[in-house]
Formats: structure tokens, C-alpha cells, sequence
């Protein structure tokens, strides 16, 4: 009997695989195949116990079962991520330059471990050091366990939140020095003839080796976007004229193109039409689209002719899916080797057909024709399979079909990186921020499609400006979930976000693919939380004073309570530091 589960998993595979042996069974006899369900973000990437459940049921009775939950059952089961307590310090010379940094933190997991295990964690640990020169760096977590949602990782897990901690220590170094927050950056920046960087930690089971990079460009570039000195003579014009109003930035470093390997098969048929399956996954970041471009530029036709296949484990043996950004990268590379190899296999066969040495032939929109006689005889890619067919006189020895498979390998991830700047005004009497103007600027190598990389960045800036200013799952002293409903659990709306301008720069193509491309689905989130921190602190003129996110309305109204005032004055320049020793939650 063949089991079917039809869900929203990113890694349809491995829960295949899971399925398999928890049931007995071959894993021929297990399908799983994902819809259409929208973005992922890390909490899809799981088993959860209902995908068993449900199994179990339907092989009980022998007929289809369906899973439903309601919005309370979802906000109280799903994976929570996010809260961690960290204890950080700096240690710097007299000119700022960082000479090591600690941090001690805990991780809130809930009430068990889940697929996840200690992913966060890591994955913290590895990216606290960022875009910065870190001769001597240690980091300790305590994960415990608690009466809360079991955690697991959500977009841009450990980075987040890492940001946060290391961008809120070198504003504190520039308070403390009463130096330039920028320039304190730009001193302990990698520079591009650092690259490759080596850094002596792991990531995902990974070496961490940044493999391409010119971070202080990118930082300059980001400053000349949004005209930051003229911004920095308006904000103290206006912070004079009375308003709370100040910026912020962040500087991070990304990863993504999680390896080992991925695999892809391409085959053209009779009518000129191409099929790609893959074992990727499609999570609404674009993935058919990408793919198809991928496959049809390798290949040479129009990219309306690429149909793509994804997440339906009967089409492809292996795959590892979408998760840790890694589709573009992996995905896309395995696409564009089983191109290759069919557009090589397509070229051999016109070329024995047109009587021309495979090197003289190109192909342009689906036609095979003579580079040095555009004009002249061709032939279609329908026809050259036609040729291939098994019971065609002209296959000869070849073996059938228009069609390859091609494998990707890598033993590295890439590294993406980006700097974020954000405009704050607060209002003085209910203490509400809100974020007025946003910058992304993130270099990803090299962009497949550009409106893409923009979608997912501007989406990612407002799951983290939900994570900077509103979201969050609060319980009561009994351990009781109070965010159960959309009404409790606050998310940002169309009302809420800014103008969000965005940056893409292709000046560091990874080295390690053919096409140089890193990874974007996690880089629009990275530093929002940091950048909006210190965009409150510079607007109410607190240093450190934004220590925990979402800095919600009571949280910042506390912190100009605690002042004694709302109008802050003297507090604005208070360069002795006692706000700070980052205590982040």
C-alpha cells in the first residue's frame, strides 16, 4: 500500500525518510508532496507530530485523513524562537580596534528538543563575530529546557539575534571612546584582501570561511545611499525643534547554500518543451522562477518553456529541500550542471545531423544553428530529441533521450552580507516607535533575478521589524500562553512599514559555483532588530537603553520614566557609559 502525506514541508525528503523508518517501509513506499503553501521561514522545516499522526490514522482506516488547526491550536504547538539572554563584552584599545569579544548566553527551548536539536544555538555561537576582526572570541549557552512551546529555528535563527548583541557592543565601544559609530565600524571591518576569511568555528557542521567579501564598499556605498551625513544635520535640527528622533545601523555577515550536494534532471522532449525536477523545495521565494531562468539560460531557450518540479518525493530520489538558504546556491548549481550536460548531448547530436563539429553549433531560443551562419540550416531541440528517441535509426550508439541528471557539491557555505540603516521617531507620550525610513544593502554575488532578491529582502525587513517592535509570545506566572489569537500576538501591517529603500550590489561573486551566486532568502531580516535598537537609543538619547526586543511602547515609555522626563536632555550625551553591559532578551 502506498502512503501519501500531502503538507507544507520545506524538506519533503528527509521527512520522507523519517516516515520510512518509523513505519517499516521503503522509502518508494512513502510519497510526500508539498502545495502551494507560502513562505517557510524555518518553522516548516520540521516533523511535526500530526505529519505522523496522520499517517497512522489514515492506515488505521484506510481512507484519507485530514490535519486541521485552528489559529489558538497553531500559535500554542508550532515552533517559538527568539528568546535568549545574552551577557556580552568588548574589550578594545584606545582606538577602538576590538581585541576580543564574550558572551555568555541562555536559550529559553521550550519544553523539548524537536528536529531542529541544538541548531540555534549553533548557529548563534558561529555568527556573533559578524563583519568584524575578533583575534580572541568565546561563547557559552546554556540551553534549558521550560514549561514553554518547544523553539526551533526561524528566519535567520542565531543571526538575529547575534546582530542584535554584537551591533548594540559597538555602539557601546563608540559611546564609551566617544568616537564615530561608523568610523568604530569601518576600523574592524574584514577587508576584501582578508578574503578567503578563516574563522575557527563551525556552522551547521560547516568550516566557517567567508569566501568573498568587500564589506567597507558596501558600508560606503550604504552611507552614500541614504546621504548619511546630510540625514545626521537633519535629525539634530529636528531632535532641537523638540521631536525623539534618531538612527540606526547594523553591519552583518549571512550565510547560505548549505551543502553537501543537491541534484537536478533536465530533459527536453518532442515538442520542444523542457522539465526540471529537483529536490528543492518551493516556499514562496520564487523558486520555479529562479530554476527555470537557471535551466533556460545554461540550455538556451525561452524560460516560459522551463516547467519546474520540486517537492514531490515519487519525481526525484534525493533531495534536501529549501531550507538555510540554500536553494539558489545548491538548487540552482545542480540545475545548471544537468543543463549543461543535456545542452552538450544536444549540440553532439545537431552537430552529426547539420554535418558540423559541436564546437561550430549554439543554441538560441531552442534552435541548434551554426554560430558563423545564423541563417542557415538548424535544427529545434523538439527534433533533436525526436532523434534521440529509442526507436529513432539516427540514435546509434547514444544513449536515449534528451535528458541528464547533474550533481552540485560543496563543502562550504557562502557568505552574503549586508549593512541596514533605519530612520526612528518616538512619540513622547505613549512611548510608540516607528520607523520611518529603512535602507537594505546587501551584496549576493551575483543576482539571478533582481526583483526576487528585492521581494525577499523588503519581506524579510518586515518579519523584522515584527520581531524588533511588536511580536512576541508572553505567558503568565502559571506558565499559560496569553498569545493565542492575531489579537494578542501583534504583527506589523501595510500601515506600519516604511519606505524601504533597497541596495543590491553584485561586487563579491562567491568563488565557490559556477555562477557566483550566495544566498538572499534570510538577509532582509538579519540586522533590522540592531539598527532599529539604535535608532530609538540615538532617538531618546540613551545609550544602551534599547537591551531587549521588541521594544514595545511600555518598554521605551519605562525607559524614559526611569529618566525622570520625557523631554531627555542631559541623558543625550552621556558618554560614562552606565546604560550599557547588554543584557539581551
Amino acid at each position: 500500500m502506498l502512503l501519501e502525506l500531502y503538507g507544507a514541508a520545506k524538506v519533503p525528503h528527509r521527512n520522507r525518510d523519517a516516515l520510512s523508518r518509523m513505519f517499516g517501509r521503503s522509502s518508494t513506499a512513502v510519497v510526500l508532496k508539498e502545495g502551494s503553501i507560502g513562505g517557510g521561514f524555518g518553522i516548516r522545516g520540521e516533523l511535526y507530530p500530526e505529519d505522523f499522526l496522520a499517517c497512522v490514522a489514515a492506515m488505521r482506516l484506510g481512507r484519507p485523513v485530514k490535519w486541521i488547526e485552528d489559529r489558538r491550536e497553531h500559535l500554542m504547538a508550532a515552533n517559538h524562537s527568539r528568546e535568549q539572554r545574552h551577557h556580552a563584552r568588548v574589550a578594545v584599545d584606545a582606538e577602538a580596534h576590538i581585541l576580543a569579544l564574550e558572551d555568555e548566553f541562555y536559550l529559553d527551548q521550550g519544553a523539548y528538543v524537536r528536529t531542529h536539536a541544538a541548531r540555534v544555538a549553533d548557529m548563534t555561537i558561529a555568527m556573533v563575530p559578524g563583519p568584524y576582526r575578533i583575534p580572541a572570541y568565546r561563547s557559552v549557552c546554556h540551553f534549558r529546557l521550560t514549561n514553554k512551546t518547544p523553539a526551533a529555528t526561524y528566519r535567520a535563527p542565531g543571526r538575529f539575534e547575534g546582530t542584535f548583541v554584537r551591533e548594540r557592543l559597538v555602539d557601546a565601544v563608540a559611546d564609551r571612546l566617544g568616537l564615530d559609530r561608523v568610523m568604530v565600524r569601518r576600523r574592524n571591518l574584514i577587508t576584501v584582501s582578508e578574503m578567503p576569511f578563516s574563522r575557527p568555528l563551525k556552522a551547521l557542521g560547516t568550516e566557517i570561511v567567508y569566501d568573498s567579501g568587500d564589506y567597507p564598499l558596501l558600508l560606503d556605498k550604504a552611507l552614500a545611499r541614504i546621504g548619511w551625513d546630510s540625514l545626521q544635520g537633519e535629525l539634530r535640527r529636528r531632535r532641537a525643534a523638540g521631536e525623539l528622533v534618531g538612527s540606526g545601523i547594523a553591519v552583518f555577515v549571512e550565510k547560505g547554500g548549505l551543502g553537501p550536494l543537491d541534484g537536478a534532471r533536465v530533459a527536453v522532449d518532442a515538442t520542444g518543451a523542457v522539465e526540471l525536477v529537483t529536490g528543492g523545495s518551493a516556499v514562496g521565494q520564487g523558486f520555479a522562477t529562479a530554476m527555470a531562468q537557471i535551466c533556460a539560460d545554461t540550455l538556451g531557450v525561452d524560460y516560459r518553456r522551463v516547467r519546474v518540479v520540486s517537492g514531490q518525493t515519487d519525481r526525484i530520489q534525493y533531495g534536501i529541500g529549501a531550507h538555510a538558504s540554500r536553494a539558489s546556491v545548491m538548487t540552482g548549481s545542480a540545475t545548471h550542471a544537468a543543463a549543461l550536460k543535456v545542452r552538450a548531448k544536444a549540440l553532439e547530436m545537431a552537430a552529426s545531423l547539420l554535418q558540423a563539429a559541436p564546437d561550430e553549433l549554439d543554441i538560441v531560443e531552442g534552435v541548434v544553428t551554426r554560430r558563423s551562419r545564423p541563417g542557415g540550416a538548424s535544427i529545434g531541440l523538439g527534433d533533436v530529441a525526436r532523434h534521440l528517441a529509442p526507436d529513432s535509426p539516427t540514435l546509434g550508439e547514444r544513449d536515449p533521450g534528451l535528458t541528464a541528471e547533474g550533481w552540485f557539491r560543496t563543502e562550504h557555505m557562502t557568505y552574503p552580507y549586508g549593512v541596514q540603516i533605519g530612520v526612528v521617531r518616538v512619540d513622547a507620550e505613549t512611548g510608540q516607535a516607528t520607523v520611518e525610513r529603512f535602507l537594505l544593502a546587501y551584496d549576493i554575488g551575483r543576482s539571478i533575478n533582481p526583483t526576487l532578491v528585492e521581494g525577499q529582502l523588503v519581506g524579510g525587513f518586515v518579519q523584522g521589524l515584527g520581531g524588533a517592535l511588536y511580536e512576541e509570545f508572553r505567558y503568565d506566572e502559571r506558565g499559560e500562553p496569553l498569545c493565542v489569537t492575531l489579537a494578542d500576538y501583534l504583527l506589523p501591517t501595510v500601515r506600519e512599514v516604511p519606505s524601504v529603500d533597497v541596495l543590491v550590489t553584485e561586487d563579491a561573486p562567491s568563488p565557490l559555483n559556477p555562477l557566483g551566486i550566495k544566498s538572499v532568502g534570510e538577509g532582509g531580516i538579519n540586522g533590522v532588530g540592531a539598527a532599529i535598537a539604535a535608532a530609538i537609543d540615538d532617538a531618546i538619547g540613551m545609550p544602551g537603553g534599547v537591551s531587549r526586543l521588541p521594544a514595545t511602547p511600555q518598554r521605551i515609555k519605562e525607559m524614559l520614566r526611569e529618566e525622570g522626563r520625557v523631554a531627555v536632555t542631559l541623558a543625550r550625551r552621556n558618554r560614562r557609559g552606565e546604560r550599557w553591559g547588554i543584557s539581551t532578551h
